[in-house]
């Protein structure tokens, strides 16, 4: 059996690591706002899939909507984005694809080291 995705390697990738650390200030928001008020919170993160083209390649449209409660209500956010990723053995999802080929070696680096 092939390795599964890696759930926070996955997370952190999305959106360069913004779609992360939004999650955790709404984590932080919504659990302060149920704690000050009482009343119940609430978060949704949804991920949604696309195959780009005719490619190994899935468009990941994320978004992350919550609701933190007030003294006399509710406030919501939301933030929604995509994110093109690469699918490879037994469906691990990666920003990167797994079967890359090393363009250079070392001794055809485009980068003349200086003397």
């Amino acid at each position: 059996m092939s390795t599964p995705t890696d759930t926070a390697e996955f997370l952190n990738e999305l959106n360069g690591g913004v779609f992360a650390s939004q999650i955790g200030v709404a984590l932080s928001e919504v659990a302060a706002g149920v704690v000050d008020h009482g009343k119940a919170g609430k978060l949704v993160i949804t991920l949604d899939f696309s195959r780009v083209g005719e490619s190994s390649q899935v468009k990941i449209k994320h978004k992350l909507d919550y609701k933190v409660p007030t003294k006399r209500g509710a406030r919501s956010e939301n933030a929604s984005l995509d994110t093109p990723m690469c699918v490879g053995t037994g469906g691990k999802i990666t920003l990167f694809a797994e079967n890359h080929v090393q363009m250079f070696d070392r001794a055809q680096a485009p980068i003349i080291p200086r003397s």
